[in-house]
């Protein structure tokens, strides 16, 4: 397919809230890139007439959909025919180039290993998030597709998250942390400390270890850690940020003043929540993955989602699976 032109499968039963969201998720994708087209995938009664009525759009039926709350690889084995694993087939048989889902993470981990399949030379592929701070945006991985890792795991994240970095973030030599709970090599777990000699001889741009308190402040282009470690840290992050966006909101409405002032700093407050929220980013990207696939949050709504498509169609236009795949392979540990 052409650099210009692509087609994302875009699961139209992923989210919470879909198909309700997904749908206008999709149009304002599309009018936001008239390159792109869109491969619908759900039940009929969802996607064809959504097709018929707008331009760029096929339909792809598919009769079953996982729910949120399944066990992600049975649920892939068990319904081989649900929007998840029909939306991974067209990508792997090349009738998109990336798929993009706001649906269960573990089944689009499980669905995009097994059917779209892993890059060349990547022994586990990595879900990555990507963390806005005030001075440039973080690449945190793994964030819960592995939990238990060896030490070249890490390296090859380190080296996944870099290319990340590079290809869709603009970071032109991008930094690697080692998340850990001091800065010296000799610091933290035995697995933290053996991987933290690895990432010395292997990845470009390792500075050493960051702290918990580095990740929002943005010291690192991207931070490498474990899929229990960094779903944890991840989490914490996302629930802090919550509770000081609504204790800002009680304090600032407590009082009759209070309000009025609130009132003057709405524009600014609004600008800094726009500037800190994950969604501008277009969702995970699971790193490793022979094609581009790209997972958004449960909770998404349609802006997250038109952001999701058009992260993943990036993602493709770049090279990235390329990149990750040359970079893993001139590292020797593939």
């Amino acid at each position: 397919m052409g650099t210009t032109s692509l087609t994302i499968a875009v699961d139209a039963m992923g989210g919470d809230r879909a198909p309700d969201v997904v749908l206008p998720g999709v149009v304002a994708a599309l009018a936001d890139d008239p390159a792109i087209a869109v491969a619908l995938v759900g039940p009929e009664e969802v996607v064809i007439p959504f097709a018929n009525e707008h331009d760029r759009v096929t339909p792809m039926v598919a009769s079953q959909t996982i729910a949120m709350d399944e066990h992600p690889a049975k649920a892939v084995r068990q319904k081989p025919d649900s929007s998840i694993v029909v939306g991974c087939r067209l990508v792997r048989d090349g009738a998109a180039d990336a798929f993009f889902s706001a649906g269960s993470t573990g089944a689009c981990m499980a669905a995009a290993t097994l059917v779209i399949g892993r890059a060349p030379g990547v022994s586990r592929p990595a879900i990555a998030a990507v963390i806005p701070t005030p001075s440039r945006p973080v690449v945190l991985l793994d964030i819960g597709a592995n939990a238990d890792c060896k030490p070249e795991h890490l390296v090859q994240f380190g080296l996944m998250g870099a290319a990340y970095a590079r290809a869709m973030l603009g970071a032109t030599a991008p930094t690697v942390g080692l998340l850990n709970i001091g800065e010296e090599p000799t610091k933290g777990s035995a697995l933290a400390q053996a991987a933290h000699a690895m990432l010395a001889e292997h990845v470009p741009g390792f500075v050493g270890n960051v702290e918990g308190r580095d990740v929002p402040k943005g010291s690192v282009d991207v931070v490498v850690t474990d899929g229990f470690t960094g779903n944890v840290t991840l989490k914490v992050m996302e629930g802090l940020s919550a509770v000081l966006f609504a204790e800002i909101k009680a304090a600032m409405t407590s009082s009759p003043l209070r309000t009025a002032a609130a009132a003057v700093l709405k524009g600014a407050l609004g600008d800094m929540k726009r500037r800190l929220d994950p969604d501008a980013y277009g969702g995970a990207p699971l790193l490793g993955i022979s094609r581009p696939c790209l997972i958004g949050h449960g909770s998404s709504g349609p802006e997250a989602i038109a952001a999701g498509i058009a992260a993943s169609a990036r993602a493709a236009r770049s090279g990235l699976v390329d990149e990750i795949a040359r970079d893993i392979a001139a590292s020797g540990l593939a």
